[in-house]
């Protein structure tokens, strides 16, 4: 019961954290459909993500506690690609095909791309 307790307490964290993060990067672009905060929460996400990760395996630097709260409850509440996958294909549905390829590309190419700079990152901090 006490790690759905941390996964409850860390997903309120994160949810929260992706509602205001993401509606603040979208409210930086009001004329536009491309979904800006999803791509912006995703890519920080990933990028928070390789960076815990790579401090549990090369430093053992959280306990398992620890990790729960903050990679499967904050991150797991943050990170949305369950929206991402719907925003894109109600573009597809809405005809704008540009949009959702951009969509498509910037999600994978950058969020991989977060993930392996902040495993770099936490490599070049925690040496």
């Amino acid at each position: 019961m006490g790690k759905v307790l941390l996964v409850g307490a860390g997903g309120f964290i994160g949810s929260v954290l992706r509602y205001l993060i993401g509606g603040l990067v979208q409210s930086a672009f009001p004329a536009s459909t491309f979904p800006y905060g999803t791509l912006a929460v995703n890519v920080t996400g990933c990028f928070a993500i390789g960076l815990v990760s790579q401090l549990v395996e090369a430093h053992a630097a959280l306990g398992p506690a620890t990790r729960t709260f903050l990679v499967v409850g904050c991150l797991g509440g943050y990170t949305t690609f369950s929206a991402f996958g719907n925003e894109t294909v109600n573009l597809l549905r809405d005809g704008q095909r540009v949009a959702a390829a951009l969509n498509l590309g910037g999600h994978f190419v950058l969020a991989l791309c977060a993930v392996w700079c902040g495993r770099l990152a936490a490599q070049l901090i925690w040496r």
